[in-house]
């Protein structure tokens, strides 16, 4: 069976699309904001993030708006939205599952 494309966003690919929710961006403003978010945990490199960000448009999560020679404006999308809030509601349910493991840890050598 083949693999629904964007079904679990890589943690990159979660901050680019973080990086959109509340305004519209370029890629440089949106490296700069991922950078700044992640206290420099994650920087991107102009590869990786324009691969992402051509990615997202041909998935309809981002749109183009506005072209300026070569800077190049982009505004998250309906669809863009959603897939970011359902990979939010995943990663809570992993932090829950990850908690009630913790809280109640199996004893080693009892199954």
């Amino acid at each position: 069976m083949a693999k629904k494309s964007l079904e679990l966003l890589t943690e990159t690919m979660f901050y680019v699309l973080m990086a959109f929710l509340k305004e519209e961006r370029c890629g440089v403003d949106a490296a700069e904001y991922i950078r700044q978010k992640t206290h420099d945990r994650i920087q991107l490199g102009p590869g990786t993030l324009y691969t992402i960000l051509a990615k997202f448009q041909e998935e309809g999560l981002l749109r183009e708006t506005s072209v300026h020679g070569r800077k190049r404006t982009y505004r998250i999308t309906e669809r863009g939205r959603q897939v970011y809030l359902e990979e939010v509601e995943r990663l809570r349910r992993c932090l829950l599952d990850a908690q009630e493991e913790n809280d109640h840890p199996q004893e080693e050598g009892s199954l």
